[in-house]
């Protein structure tokens, strides 16, 4: 049996509540129940459990979103915060050997991050993906985990994006490009 992580892509605030910056607003929030689940189950089981979070800092010129975005995940504010239930979760199993929240400033979660390492030291092979937003960061984690050899697993009702054009593109993609599994 393969070893297998979950990764928690940006399921916070700014990027799921009603008044979030740069929001799915209703289809991430819809995703809750479902994340939540599978990440109870997974770090029940023993299995490595990443929050992956995107971060900016204040009036970063330099990050190439800033062009493209408006400010969200600011270090330090609210927006940051997991959303709902999450949160609780990873409250309450904060400090475990399988639970991990790291920091994220470009769209991929292994972009510029120890994720791949943290992976390999645990001899992990699968990595299951569920957040926002499918055909931004979700996708580019997806990308370089196919390229790093991971066998990808992406839960089709725990991903969402503010484009439900872009959703349904990188739902195909990650299937039918990535060869990833699309439960």
């Amino acid at each position: 049996m393969q070893k297998r992580a979950l990764i928690n892509i940006d399921y916070t605030e700014d990027f799921v509540a009603t008044n979030g910056s740069l929001t799915c607003g209703e289809p991430g929030q819809r995703l809750e129940s479902k994340i939540t689940k599978l990440t109870e189950e997974f770090i029940a089981n023993g299995d490595y459990t990443v929050f992956a979070v995107d971060v900016h800092e204040v009036g970063d010129k330099y990050h190439p979103e800033t062009k493209l975005f408006p400010p969200h995940n600011i270090r330090n504010t609210t927006g940051r915060n997991l959303y709902g239930s999450l949160k609780d979760v990873y409250e309450t199993n904060e400090g475990r050997d399988n639970v991990y929240f790291m920091d994220k400033k470009r769209y991929s979660a292994f972009a510029g991050t120890d994720l791949e390492i943290k992976l390999h030291e645990r001899g992990i092979s699968e990595i299951h993906l569920v957040g926002v937003c499918t055909d931004i960061c979700v996708l580019h984690t997806a990308v370089d985990a196919y390229n790093k050899g991971f066998h990808i697993v992406i839960h089709k009702d725990a991903v969402a994006s503010f484009n439900p054009a872009g959703n349904e593109w990188a739902l195909g993609h990650f299937e039918n490009s990535l060869g990833a599994k699309v439960l």
